[in-house]
């Protein structure tokens, strides 16, 4: 991709700004040598050429200035990532120094100990103070820092700019004129979803609990306690199960959709509107509906306002049992930097989690705009505690949604028996 004018001014700018190395001492290991390997583990991407050319751009500058040092990188599937980190966590032998992991993780790595604290660094590091509030809260647990966010990402509406025109539908404002459009384009296009949903789509749903002023879980005692049981939070489940229905998305073919299908499905032609993130962008321009969508931010229960979205993506931290901390913080400062973000926003399209830097390829690349302005009205991210990555693969939500799609619990009794899973698990993870 061709980099724009100001985009290029903006890396040029970036260029010139170094992450100064820092020594500092929180490693478990008692080394802090300043040459020698560094073992970087980063996911393997969908076409990860690109990504690997911004990647040994900073290795090759890193290197350059730090003789007799090597960054080793290795790129792994994110389906397995979990065998192989707790494989690194038990045996430091075989662990990287530098590993790219996925934000929700954050939580359960610090309490299996594998993340080294590096609240000091990131607050010496002066590009940090442009970080995105919510993406810093990815990297915290308790207080203290155990890495740097490397990219977030975000969902909001699309929908057939081709259909609204047919039907002279109007954008939706509210959650309500939401529903109403969705059921307006079903009944004049019974071959489309009006606005395709999915029963496994938790990430697409939890906008509909936030915006109606529910909570997935609240700090308790130090740790968490459910709350997605809560009135309000009842009745944001109540407006998001509402939509299974034969006049919009039925149940029969939604109920088992996750947030992939439902993508797929806007992609195909086969929906009016879908909750997609900027990561879907490329998957929609390749699809029948190419040229014949546009994107606004997911709206809220008022008039004017945005559903609050979760703060998804990925972050980047060294390993506890690195023996090379203040090498491997720098790079790890460099793989983050803004410039670094700007130039992978260009390569993959990944959302930078500097505000200045977002700004920027916002004003570059309109098809963020939407994605940008979710991000500024405020973000939520899922409980900072290391049972979300049990309560996720449970199925403990996409289970409470289904149970209320077929009708066989009420919301109060759905959503009860999923906040006494949540509540055990909280409680197993101390």
């Amino acid at each position: 991709m061709k980099l724009a004018p100001r985009l290029a001014v903006l890396l040029t700018a970036l260029a010139v700004t170094a992450c100064a190395p820092q020594t500092s001492t929180n490693s478990s290991s008692d080394k802090d040598d300043k040459t020698g390997t560094l073992r970087v583990w980063l996911f393997q991407e969908v076409g990860n050429e690109p990504k690997e050319k911004v990647v040994d751009s900073v290795v090759a500058a890193f290197e350059k200035e730090h003789k007799g040092t090597k960054a080793d990188v290795e790129y792994i599937p994110v389906e397995t990532r979990a065998q192989r980190v707790k494989a690194a966590f038990n045996d430091p032998d075989s662990a990287p120094d530098v590993m790219e992991y996925g934000n929700t993780d954050t939580a359960g790595y610090v309490k299996d100990g594998g993340l080294l604290d590096v609240t000091g660094e990131f607050g010496d590091w002066s590009e940090t103070k442009d970080t995105d509030p919510t993406a810093k809260q990815s990297v915290t647990v308790d207080g203290k820092v155990y890495g740097a966010p490397f990219y977030v990402g975000v969902r909001a509406l699309y929908y057939r700019t081709d259909v609204f025109e047919q039907l002279g539908l109007e954008v939706p404002k509210t959650m309500a004129e939401l529903a109403g459009t969705a059921r307006k384009i079903r009944a004049a296009k019974p071959e489309l979803y009006g606005l395709v949903v999915g029963g496994a789509y938790t990430y697409g749903a939890m906008p509909f609990v936030w915006a109606n002023g529910g909570e997935i879980a609240a700090g308790k005692g130090g740790s968490y306690a459910s709350a997605i049981d809560s009135p309000a939070a009842q009745k944001g489940i109540k407006a998001y199960t509402s939509l299974f229905t034969d006049d919009n998305c039925p149940a029969a073919k939604c109920a088992g959709m996750g947030g992939n299908d439902t993508i797929t499905a806007f992609a195909a032609g086969k929906a009016g509107m879908a909750i997609g993130g900027d990561f879907s962008h490329t998957a929609v321009e390749a699809g029948k509906v190419k040229g014949r969508y546009a994107v606004v931010p997911l709206p809220g229960v008022k008039a004017g306002s945005i559903a609050p979205a979760f703060a998804g993506g990925n972050n980047i931290g060294v390993l506890k049992s690195t023996s090379h901390r203040t090498l491997a913080v720098e790079l790890m400062e460099r793989l983050t930097s803004k410039k670094t973000q700007a130039s992978m926003f260009e390569a993959m399209g990944f959302l930078p989690t500097f505000s200045d830097v977002r700004q920027q390829v916002a004003a570059e690349e309109p098809y963020v705009k939407p994605f940008a302005q979710t991000l500024a009205a405020g973000t939520k991210f899922v409980p900072a505690s290391p049972a979300w990555v049990q309560i996720d693969s449970s199925l403990v939500l996409p289970t409470m949604f289904q149970e209320v799609i077929s009708g066989k619990r009420d919301v109060a009794a759905a959503s009860k028996d999923a906040a006494k899973k949540m509540d055990d698990a909280f409680g197993s993870a101390g």
